[in-house]
């Protein structure tokens, strides 16, 4: 369960934010798992804002290897990662290629 109502109180649908730092170590393992992720994220009504791209530290010393964020309603944030993970049971395990952080937020503009 998400911290936090599912809608504002208004009947609108509320987003909530997946915020991923990470480490790629084997290019290949991870092309393939990112291959099979946006599959799993489009039942649920997500999508990638950012994948990857350059980035610059505006203040404190935050190193980001990778940055990835993805947008999802909150009602599904849960389900969607849920399905995201389950790639993790074939050939395109994250576990293998990559470590990171990831952290869920809610939007609240």
């Amino acid at each position: 369960r998400l911290p936090w109502p599912a809608s504002s109180g208004e009947g609108q649908q509320m987003t909530a934010y997946v915020i991923a730092d990470v480490d790629v170590h084997g290019q290949e393992a991870y092309r393939e798992y990112a291959a099979l992720v946006p599959g799993t994220l489009e039942p649920h009504g997500g999508r990638f804002l950012v994948r990857g791209g350059d980035w610059e530290t505006l203040e404190g010393d935050w190193r980001p290897r990778r940055v990835v964020v993805l947008e999802v309603s909150q009602h599904r944030a849960r389900q969607a990662l849920v399905h995201i993970r389950g790639v993790r049971r074939g050939d395109g395990d994250p576990r293998r290629a990559s470590t990171g952080n990831l952290v869920l937020v809610q939007g609240t503009a």
